[in-house]
């Protein structure tokens, strides 16, 4: 049973990365008021990139 609830959120986990990766520009737009948004957008995206292979490591070891 915990391993499902493991694997539930770690799969939660690699789609919010997913969904930050694509949707960095507009997620940065929408939340984050300064001017420079590339350097916004490529820190959204980084961070999406670590919390998806974070999830999928979870996913792979469990």
């Amino acid at each position: 049973m915990l391993q499902i609830v493991v694997k539930l959120i770690s799969t939660v986990m690699v789609l919010v990365g997913v969904i930050m990766i694509y949707d960095a520009r507009i997620l940065t737009k929408k939340f984050f008021g300064f001017g420079d948004q590339n350097e916004a957008s490529s820190g959204l995206k980084i961070l999406g990139f670590v919390i998806a292979i974070i999830g999928g490591l979870i996913i792979y070891f469990i």
